[in-house]
Order: C-alpha cells, then sequence, then structure tokens
C-alpha cells in the first residue's frame, strides 16, 4: 500500500510540472487531485466488519478470525480477497506476526 502511494504521489507530482508547463490545463489537474483524495479516503477508511465477514465467513473458528482481521484491518487498511492466501495483495497484513512468528491476520 505504501509503494501504491508513492507511485501515486510520483505520478500526480510529474503530471503537475507538465501542467505547469501546459497552463491551458489547470483543469485536468484539478480533477485528479479530487481523485487522489477520494483514492486516499476509500483506502483509509474501507468497512473493515463486512471485509471481515467476507474473508472469515468459512473458518472453522469465525469470531476468532474476524478479531484477528478487524485488528490488521484497522492497522493496515485493506484486506486481501478471498476467504484464504492472497497476502501479496496488501503486504502490511501479510507482514503482522504473532509472538511466535505465525501470520497475525488470517
Amino acid at each position: 500500500m505504501a509503494f501504491s502511494k508513492v507511485l501515486l504521489a510520483s505520478v500526480l507530482i510529474s503530471m503537475l510540472i507538465g501542467n505547469l508547463v501546459e497552463s491551458d490545463r489547470v483543469v485536468n489537474l484539478s480533477f485528479l487531485l479530487i481523485y487522489y483524495r477520494f483514492f486516499i479516503f476509500y483506502r483509509l477508511y474501507i468497512d473493515c466488519d463486512a471485509e471481515c465477514d467476507r474473508r472469515c465467513h468459512l473458518s472453522s473458528r469465525p469470531n476468532l478470525c474476524k478479531r484477528a482481521c478487524g485488528t490488521c484491518c484497522d492497522r493496515c487498511s485493506c484486506v486481501p480477497s478471498g476467504t484464504y492466501d492472497h497476502y501479496e495483495e496488501c503486504p502490511c497484513y501479510e507482514n503482522m506476526t504473532t509472538h511466535d512468528g505465525r501470520h497475525k491476520c488470517p
């Protein structure tokens, strides 16, 4: 997630520089800034309860799974797709471990 923010920010900065050179495209820059703010808002405020219900509905211990998933979702602002694995979609989610070194997040 941090890499995608850096990539998006660098794209926006390069577009800003391009728009400063061509001043007749100020409208496009304002549209991109609005889109960027919406993207950040969406990523920061996902519905963790719904996402964790989706992720944990097949678990043998759904309450435990939802509690761990909720903690991970609050900290990472993302939940991988599917009901298992797909950790590469959310590196923060993957890197959280318990004291034993196992994955904290389901």
